[in-house]
This record gives C-alpha cells, sequence and structure tokens, in this order.
C-alpha cells in the first residue's frame, strides 16, 4: 500500500482534529475562559477552606452548618433564576451577577470569626440566581452530536485550570501560615473573578424572543416561577424524571462528606496539609487525562452507561477513602476524577437531550432548586454526623446511598430516539 507523505498526513490530521472540536467558538468559547479564569483561582482557597473556618472559631459542625445555609439560599433562587433565565434571557443575569459573587469575597479575605464566612457564603448563593440561565446557555451553544464531548470539555477545563491550584495553596501555607495564606487566596479569588465577569459582557443572547427587562414586571411574576417550575416536568418524558431521581439522591450522599475531607485528611488520618494539597493535585490531574475519553465514551457508548460506570467507580473510590492511609486516599483520587468526568457530562447530555430549548431553563432551576435542598440537609446532617457519632460515618452512609439511583438507571432509564437541538 502507498504511504502518504508526511506532511499529508499532518494535513489530515490537522483537517480532523479543526472538525471534531469546531464547535468551540462563541458563547462556549467564551464561557470556557472565564471557567478557567475562576476554576484556578477558586479552588486555592478551597483546598484548607475547613481549616480556615475552624481556624476562625468554627468546627466540623460550623463548616456543615455554612454549607447548609448558603446551599439553601442557593435553592430558593433556582425557580426564579431558570424563570427569568427562559423569559427575559441569560446573558444579562449571567453578566451583572458575576460581579455580585466576585464582590462577596471581600468577606472571606476580612473575616474575623467564621460568621463572616456564612454571610458571604449566603450574599454569593443570592447571586448564584444566574445558574439556571448558565447551564442553560452551555446547553444552547453545543450541537446535540456534541454534547458528551462538549461537557467533558467544561470538566478538562476545570481539571486543567485547576490542578495547580492545591499546589499554590500549599506554597501560601508554608510560606505565610494558614491566615495569611488563605486571605491572600481569597483576594486572588476577587481579582480573577472580576476579570472573568468583565470577559462575559462578550455573551450573545440565545433567546430569540426575549422579553425586554421591566424590573416592576419581573417582580410580580416572581410567584410564578415556582409553579413554572415544577409543571415543567409534566411537559417532560418520563426519562427527564427518573434522571432528576436518581441524581438528587447522588447529591444528597456526597453532600454528607463533600465540605469535610479536608478535616478527616488531616485530622483524624494523619495526612500533612502539604500531602493533601498533593492528593487534590493528583485528582485535578487525572480529570485533565481523562475528560476527552470519558466524553468519547459517553458520546458513543451512551449516556445511561455512563452513568452505571460512575456509580460503580464512586463506590470503589469511597472504599479507598476509609481506608485512609495516603497511598489508599491518593489512589481514589483518579478514580472520583474519572467518576466526576463521566456522571457530569453523563447527566448534562442526556438531560439536554431530553429538554427542549424552551424549558432549559425553567428545568435547570428546578432540578438544581431540589438537589440544592437536599445537599443543604446534608451538608447539616453530615457535620453532626461527624462531630457526634464518628468522622468516617458520613463516608460509610454514602454506599447504601447508592444503590438506589444506580438500580433506578438499570431498570427505568432510557435514551431518547430523537435528540432535542
Amino acid at each position: 500500500m502507498k504511504r502518504l507523505p508526511e506532511g499529508e498526513n499532518s494535513a489530515t490530521l490537522l483537517r480532523r482534529l479543526t472538525s471534531e472540536f469546531s464547535f468551540i467558538k462563541g458563547n462556549f468559547l467564551i464561557l470556557l475562559v472565564s471557567w478557567v479564569i475562576m476554576d484556578f483561582a477558586g479552588e486555592i482557597p478551597k483546598t484548607y477552606y475547613p481549616l480556615y473556618v475552624k481556624a476562625l472559631g468554627g468546627s466540623a459542625a460550623t463548616v456543615g452548618l455554612i454549607g447548609s445555609a448558603s446551599t439553601l439560599a442557593l435553592a430558593l433562587v433556582q425557580f426564579p433564576g431558570g424563570y427569568l433565565a427562559d423569559r427575559y434571557g441569560r446573558r444579562w443575569l449571567i453578566v451583572s451577577l458575576t460581579y455580585g459573587v466576585a464582590l462577596s469575597y471581600t468577606l472571606y479575605i476580612f473575616a474575623k470569626d467564621w460568621r463572616f464566612i456564612l454571610i458571604g457564603a449566603i450574599i454569593q448563593s443570592l447571586c448564584l440566581l444566574y445558574q439556571p440561565a448558565l447551564n442553560a446557555i452551555t446547553m444552547d451553544s453545543l450541537p446535540s452530536e456534541k454534547r458528551g464531548m462538549g461537557f467533558s470539555i467544561v470538566t478538562l477545563i476545570v481539571g486543567v485550570s485547576s490542578t495547580p491550584a492545591p499546589l499554590i495553596a500549599g506554597i501560601l501555607y508554608s510560606r505565610l501560615g494558614l491566615m495569611r495564606g488563605m486571605r491572600l487566596a481569597y483576594g486572588l479569588v476577587l481579582a480573577f473573578y472580576l476579570a472573568a465577569a468583565t470577559l462575559r459582557l462578550r455573551l450573545r443572547e440565545t433567546i430569540r424572543d426575549a422579553e425586554p427587562i421591566r424590573v416592576g414586571e419581573m417582580l410580580s411574576t416572581m410567584p410564578r416561577s415556582l409553579v413554572e417550575g415544577l409543571k415543567v416536568w409534566r411537559r417532560l418524558p418520563r426519562s427527564a424524571s427518573i434522571l432528576l431521581i436518581s441524581g438528587l439522591i447522588g447529591s444528597f450522599a456526597s453532600s454528607l462528606m463533600e465540605p469535610l475531607y479536608a478535616l478527616y485528611a488531616v485530622e483524624e488520618r494523619g495526612i500533612t496539609p502539604i500531602q493533601w494539597s498533593q492528593i487534590l493535585t493528583v485528582g485535578f490531574a487525572s480529570i485533565l487525562l481523562l475528560a476527552f475519553p470519558a466524553g468519547k465514551f459517553v458520546d458513543k457508548a451512551g449516556r445511561r452507561n455512563g452513568l452505571i460506570l460512575a456509580h460503580i467507580l464512586w463506590a470503589l473510590a469511597l472504599l479507598l477513602f476509609l481506608r485512609g492511609d495516603f497511598p489508599s486516599v491518593m489512589a481514589a483520587m483518579p478514580l472520583i476524577g474519572l467518576m466526576s468526568i463521566l456522571f457530569h457530562s453523563s447527566y448534562s447530555a442526556l438531560m439536554a437531550d431530553l429538554v427542549p430549548k424552551s424549558l432549559r431553563g425553567r428545568m435547570s432551576g428546578s432540578q438544581s432548586f431540589f438537589r440544592l435542598l437536599l445537599t443543604s440537609a446534608g451538608n447539616l446532617l453530615g457535620g453532626s454526623l461527624y462531630d457526634r457519632f464518628s468522622p468516617s460515618f458520613p463516608i460509610q452512609l454514602q454506599l447504601p446511598l447508592l444503590l438506589p439511583p444506580l438500580l433506578l438507571i438499570l431498570l427505568f432509564l432510557k435514551e431518547p430516539e430523537r435528540r432535542e437541538d
């Protein structure tokens, strides 16, 4: 067989790559760049966040309380956020309130005790009224045949931008100590979030018939958002409700321990703060390496199979975390990384496949409302169980909670024959 010249092979490969990623443009490209900026900065203080709260006079239960209160506040704005996104458009919500999220971090920088963090977290959550609009504009900007890859790229971007963050947090911790290092880290978050908000001014509206913004009318119609958000599920296929229920159970399970892993590793398992930053770096690096193959798997093998595999990997990672030594926790991180990509990509792509564009804002707000209510309850319960019973108990409780969503997916979830645009 005649071989093609090397230059021709390179040109063919370049054309294939260009075609494969041609959908990364316009709104989706702007969102990706803004996420790089925000995720890089945001993950730096998250590395030692529970230790910071404890140094400000809090406890594991306090960490759970802050997570619960802020999540509840976020839940309360999901219905109106989805309604406003579908009626008045996505762009204005996203741009204006990204600035609000950025400014909420001033309370983290100058916190004198943990109550400042509580207030800042609640303000930040209220500003995330734009979250349904952000989810909707992302779905609007992806072609149906590229959704698995598109949402995997979002996860990849998180991995790329977040990978160095724990190492930077470790450097700040070793050189400045916990308090000064965390205040500087939150200063970086403020600056980077303001830059991302300014970049998002370049977004274009995706709702063609969006109504002009009239504040008085907008406020008067807010109660309707609750009704519209609940009624939207009657207009969607049964599989959308099955997917929602399975996701809600998973959200509750993960929220039991999610804010407390750093405390568990450092204070209960003897992992040093520097080792913890290394463990998180491995987790983000695994996302970076596995995002593209996972996205391909979701598009080729199906969203349902991606969800099934994600739950299996989740259980294996929890078992390694229960062992709790440094090698076991380090080994768990690639599993968590792959699980996160598969779950997020499969869930988001399948929901986009099932929901028409005109209903995505309300659907996103509605599902986020219920997810956040359960997350709020899980944060509060997990912190209480951690302090009153055993630090490992919230992890142990997650294992049986993974079975119901897995059974729902196996027995009742079906992918649509025709995907929504």
